[in-house]
């Protein structure tokens, strides 16, 4: 469900299209990560970690403030009694409680929110929500989340696109076809991208998808892989090409 949509912004269909109001997008949404800004350490001095959950459930209950706080514990540290609690944050108006509700889930994957999370990536107005989702995601071996990966990382913006194919390994090693499915736009991302570090990791995606894929599409990832690790203007995307090489014993053909 979107959230607080500002009728000024541009849409996601509109970001997908255009590389210039993606830009504006990710300057503005991504300059700071509101996460990085709650102060992790503000109540939890001194408690083990069953008492840091107990206060943690106790404040999931209270004002915004205490929701964000006792968020951060479940971000951390895995408990399953935080599960009724999480999932009816993921529809408060506040970004940042959303965004924190979501990393919450991706640490204690919980099954009845996978659908949730799947439409806040799908259609949330925010960019640190969406990039959440893609990362908690890659937690769900559900199927219905391999679609909604590769539609992210063909469409959104660059920190989404990063994480969805990072998730998109997880997901591909699933199964066979999961494999196959992530490799082909993981391969197209690769070679159309114009952020270095979604292609960078869309290489180390691909590598840990590589025994799964089938003789041809091995054969392919391996040419593209030498080109990059010979050719590519980027020296970190070069990099990551000859290490994925590396992996697959393939260590001479970029020498």
């Amino acid at each position: 469900m979107t959230k607080n949509k500002d009728p000024n912004k541009e849409s996601l269909a509109e970001i997908a299209v255009d590389p210039d109001v993606l830009a504006r997008e990710l300057a503005l949404e991504l300059e700071i990560d509101p996460l990085e800004q709650i102060d992790k350490d503000a109540f939890s001095k001194g408690l083990n970690i069953t008492q840091e959950c107990n206060e943690a459930l106790k404040m999931l209950k209270g004002n915004r403030e205490e929701r964000i706080q006792g968020l951060r514990v479940f971000c951390e540290y895995r408990d399953q009694r935080s599960f009724p609690f999480l999932l009816p944050l993921l529809d408060q108006p506040c970004p940042v409680e959303r965004m924190s509700a979501v990393y919450a889930l991706g640490r204690n994957p919980c099954p009845s929110a996978v659908q949730k999370l799947v439409s806040l990536l799908k259609t949330d107005d925010n960019a640190y929500v969406r990039r959440a989702t893609a990362w908690s995601l890659a937690n769900y071996d559900n199927q219905i989340v391999l679609e909604p990966l590769i539609n992210a990382l063909k469409n959104d913006v660059a920190a989404v696109r990063l994480w969805s194919s990072s998730s998109l390994a997880e997901i591909g090693n699933v199964s066979f076809e999961n494999a196959q499915l992530a490799a082909e736009q993981l391969l197209i991302s690769l070679k159309i991208d114009n952020e270095s570090g979604v292609r960078s990791n869309c290489i180390w995606s691909l590598s840990r998808l590589y025994e799964k894929l089938n003789n041809s599409f091995q054969e392919i990832f391996i040419d593209e892989c030498t080109k990059i690790a010979l050719f590519d203007k980027e020296p970190s995307v070069m990099e990551e090409a000859k290490t994925a090489l590396d992996s697959m014993g393939m260590q001479g053909f970029y020498n």
